[in-house]
């Protein structure tokens, strides 16, 4: 199978980003990826190697960082697509939420500015859950694409609130300055599924707590989950689905879970892994208390009034998507790779 186009994965180190490239190989693009230093090449060989990439005659790399103007005509030159992956990655968090925003915003604008001139044909980006639901505290009523978090929403994370302004950025620009450019969004829940290196995504760091017993009481919060093959799936399925143009899509593999009930799942089954796994709830009242003094407690109490009540409906129906793994499927296998990769 060969696909003569050309196709720019940005954030080619990070979890979606290389799923997202060893699929397009794997259809015959020609893919170009962004990192943020090319000494880091060798890094995402040995990922794609592990997904099972034979062949790197169609791959290229450029340095861009998102932070800088630098090179990011070079990597969207003679693209028809781009899939804008990359994220600002911050391993504390900032004291001024601006660090965080700033980055995400300007970047994103970066790569639409740059695939607008190139005449790329569409842009497909990567958003998050958290542009969507999070003002959404109705648990009766489905929560749609057509929603948006309010981003002064009591609680929001910086994290969330720099997504969901980022977005609004990259809408407001197609609206104004677009051009002949399309966009389209995903909107992924919480991603697990099989890593490819043993860099870990903020996903699996919830697991990682889980199972070394470091969370001695669960909190009752409740996640939608999508495996981050299907992620990758959705994204090349919004590249080239004329109807996906202007859309957002929300990803999940369907349902919710409850983190006490992926607690007992693992005990049941991966019961060898999951010794120190506690089963003990943390009750509501101690989160809410907790977030008065702790920005990641604080983080937790405003998600126990966040309703999951939502649907991959128009995933399914617009871009003939089905997933590919549920729920507790994407766990075992972010689990599996964790054993792989030596993070237990």
């Amino acid at each position: 199978m060969e696909n003569k186009e050309t196709v720019l994965v940005t954030g080619g180190t990070g979890f979606v980003g290389v799923h997202c490239i060893v699929q397009l190989l794997q259809k015959g693009y020609n893919v170009k990826t962004t990192v943020r230093s090319l000494k880091r090449k060798d890094e995402v060989f040995e990922m794609l190697k592990n997904g099972g990439i034979t062949s790197f005659d169609n791959l290229e790399f450029v340095e861009a960082d998102l932070t800088k103007d630098d090179n990011w005509d070079e990597a969207v030159k003679n693209c028809t697509y781009v899939l804008h992956v990359a994220s600002p990655i911050f391993l504390s968090i900032p004291k001024d939420e601006n660090e965080m925003i700033r980055p995400a915003v300007d970047g994103a604008l970066r790569v639409l500015k740059a695939a607008r001139n190139a005449n790329v044909k569409r842009v497909v980006m990567t958003s998050n859950f958290g542009a969507i639901g999070y003002s959404h505290k109705d648990p009766n009523t489905i929560i749609t694409e057509n929603e948006w978090t309010d981003p002064n929403e009591k609680g929001l994370s910086i994290y969330n609130k720099s997504k969901v302004l980022a977005e609004k950025a990259a809408w407001d620009f197609m609206k104004n300055e677009g051009g002949n450019l399309e966009l389209a969004t995903i909107n992924p829940t919480a991603i697990f599924g099989p890593a490819f290196g043993k860099d870990l995504s903020s996903g699996f760091e919830l697991l990682q707590n889980l199972l070394n017993g470091s969370m001695k009481a669960v909190p009752n919060l409740y996640m939608n989950i999508i495996d981050v093959r299907d992620v990758a799936d959705l994204h090349i399925r919004a590249m080239v689905t004329p109807e996906a143009k202007g859309q957002r899509f929300l990803a999940l593999a369907g349902g919710k879970m409850s983190m006490p009930e992926i607690a007992v799942f693992l005990k049941n089954k991966m019961p060898e892994v999951a010794q120190k796994v506690s089963t003990k709830k943390l009750p509501d009242w101690v989160v809410s208390f907790g977030g008065l003094f702790s920005p990641k407690m604080k983080n937790l109490a405003s998600m126990l009034k966040t309703s999951r009540n939502t649907s991959n409906e128009k995933a399914k129906r617009i871009l003939g998507w089905k997933p590919i793994a549920t729920n507790e499927e994407a766990i075992v296998a972010s689990v599996e790779s964790m054993i792989k990769f030596k993070n237990l």
